[in-house]
């Protein structure tokens, strides 16, 4: 079983910053898939960004369109979280974002933190 804790939501203004974390504990394992999804009000949930760890090479990212060049997802293998830095955001960043952690055929969801991008 894993257990997902998100922080670093909150209310910014547009063109402003905001990291989001996510600490996974419980049975982790070398190789796995973090990352990011929003849902917006009346909206599906939609991917952000993934980063996946591999058994060679660095890891690999992948990212939505509407956040490239703005957003970029690291991790930290060593405390088991994914960052999410957010930059020059809009206000339709404006979302609930749910961190996903994928490993062994199973997946894994947060709670969700609330982005708010409003001036």
């Amino acid at each position: 079983q894993v257990q997902l804790v998100e922080s670093g939501g909150g209310l910014v203004q547009p063109g402003g910053s905001l990291r989001l974390s996510c600490a996974a504990s419980g049975s982790i394992f070398s190789f796995n898939t973090m990352g990011w999804y929003r849902q917006a009000p009346g909206k599906e949930r939609e991917l952000v960004s993934l980063i996946v760890s591999r058994m060679t090479g660095g890891p690999t990212t992948n990212y939505a369109d509407s956040v490239k060049g703005r957003f970029t997802i690291s991790r930290d293998n060593a405390k088991n979280t994914v960052y999410l830095q957010m930059n020059n955001l809009k206000p339709e960043d404006t979302a609930v974002y749910y961190c996903r952690f994928l490993q062994g055929g199973r997946d894994y969801w947060g709670q969700g933190t609330q982005v708010t991008v409003s001036s």
